[in-house]
């Protein structure tokens, strides 16, 4: 059986996000409104599969729903050029961790940011 393939991705958010959502915007005390909102997750679907499974609000098979409602009602597109350079992962704790590494950094860049 193939080893499951992780990866991490990085979803744009409507900016409307920061005004509208109060955890939001408590999570990223640090944005000045400049860069973009985003959301960043990690997933064994590609990237495009994953969103369009956030936009659509995908429930599995045991009816638990499986999309972030931020994405849902705010995600925009992809943003491939801020997760690209990072390999897939073969393990779950492994793309957790890179998750949140990533969540992190970006909002050290001073992006405002989601992540699970």
């Amino acid at each position: 059986m193939p080893k499951t393939v992780y990866r991490v991705y990085v979803i744009e958010l409507s900016k409307r996000v920061f005004t509208d959502n109060y955890k939001f915007r408590a999570a990223n005390p640090q944005f000045n409104g400049v860069l973009q909102c985003l959301y960043v997750g990690m997933s064994s679907k590609s990237p495009k599969e994953r969103f369009d499974q956030h936009k659509n609000g995908f429930v599995n098979k045991k009816g638990h729903k499986l999309s972030s409602r931020i994405v849902e009602k705010y995600g925009m597109y992809l943003r491939p050029s801020l997760y690209n350079h990072i390999a897939p992962l073969y393990s779950r704790a492994e793309a957790l961790k890179m998750e949140e590494t990533l969540a992190l950094e970006l909002r050290r860049q001073r992006y405002a940011v989601w992540f699970n």
